[in-house]
């Protein structure tokens, strides 16, 4: 009997993209969520849904017939609803390796970053290196996928172009090769059969920062400038922010900066370009 391929954090941008993929491969799959809705939206059927909020263990069902793997893109980047990342990005996913082992699943997917093991002084990468340390010593079969940053985390550059000036730190020189979402589940799907434990994925083009502010000016059909801040503000502002902000707002902020100050280069995969990304975006944002 081929086994059921668990998703965890179907409705966010990662999961919405991997639902689909198993969708077109014709994989068994049971994803997991809370807003059944959003779950419909991506074409599931209601024997495709299971209703459960990761982060409290007494919702998660008891299933008849075998996993095949568990994938979990569960995270937060931005903290909402009271929950903190350790709520999230550990405790919710200890609660998904729990549960594979009780049901015996054959293998467990956990979505990390790009060097996050390298970061744990950030309290986004604090929890999700916790919950690897926890994954590696289960003797569980597992693999970590690592990927640099999602054209969707791009976004930021359109929103700066929009206004006609980009800021970055430094000479913008650092470079990074982002990945589309949708060639990432392709990445996700294809591990499944995969006996690679730990997985550094990027997309096709490896650009500085001041090649990706071009191409949104571009996008924009913007003739704007490219302004280069010193490096000195960028600590400065994580310094202060940890001293005065809570975690929740200092959190995510302190781990944009800390990528922004780094060459962030992984192996390339994938067909969907950036500069096709921005155009597409921007032409969303000319409809509105």
């Amino acid at each position: 009997m081929i086994g059921k391929i668990i998703l965890a954090g179907a409705s966010g941008y990662l999961g919405g993209f991997i639902a689909k993929e198993l969708k077109r491969q014709g994989r068994p799959l049971l994803a997991f969520g809370r807003n059944a809705q959003k779950l419909r939206q991506l074409g599931l059927e209601e024997k495709e849904i299971e209703r459960v909020e990761v982060t409290n263990s007494t919702t998660f069902p008891r299933l008849k017939g075998p996993i095949d793997a568990v994938i979990s893109t569960v995270g937060i980047t931005r903290q909402k609803d009271g929950l903190s990342y350790m709520d999230v990005d550990y405790q919710a996913n200890i609660h998904l390796l729990d549960f594979a082992l009780r049901h015996r699943a054959r293998k467990f997917i956990y979505l990390s970053v790009l060097h996050g093991d390298q970061m744990r002084k950030l309290k986004i990468t604090e929890a999700k290196e916790r919950f690897v340390d926890v994954l590696k010593a289960s003797g569980m079969n597992y693999t970590i996928v690592r990927p640099n940053g999602f054209y969707s985390d791009m976004k930021d550059f359109l929103a700066m172009a929009r206004s006609g000036r980009i800021f970055l730190f430094g000479d913008g020189e650092h470079k990074l090769n982002p990945i589309h979402g949708l060639d990432l589940a392709r990445v996700v799907v294809d591990l499944i059969d995969s006996n690679q434990q730990e997985v550094e994925v990027g997309g096709p083009d490896i650009l500085t920062q001041n090649e990706i502010a071009a191409l949104a000016l571009q996008a924009m059909h913007k003739e704007g400038s490219i302004i280069h801040l010193p490096d000195w503000l960028r600590k400065s502002a994580i310094g202060i922010l940890r001293a005065c902000t809570a975690s929740r707002i200092y959190g995510p902020i302190e781990f944009f900066l800390t990528m922004a100050a780094k060459d962030n280069i992984a192996p390339r995969y994938g067909i969907h370009r950036l500069e096709t990304f921005f155009r597409e975006e921007s032409d969303r944002i000319e409809e509105k």
